[in-house]
């Protein structure tokens, strides 16, 4: 049976930077930028890569529908 692992696209400029991604992310996975958008917000990005599992927990809280999950199947 073949792998999955998950992974995030955050649309920086639209994040607000709320965190709500970071602390629905049971693995750890999100975190926020020191960087700011063009809005003057921190944005969330993808830190630990390795660890996402694919969930899409982060992408049902965004209010703003920021983040895109993808699953990509692993040999």
């Amino acid at each position: 049976m073949a792998k999955i692992k998950g992974a995030i696209v955050v649309n920086e400029e639209r994040c607000k930077g709320c965190q709500l991604c970071v602390v629905a992310c049971p693995s750890k996975v999100i975190a926020m930028s020191k960087h700011v958008n063009s809005k003057g917000y921190n944005y969330a990005y993808m830190e630990n890569k390795d660890a996402c599992i694919g969930c899409a927990s982060c992408g049902i809280v965004c209010p703003d529908g920021c983040i895109s999950v993808y699953k990509v199947k692993v040999d």
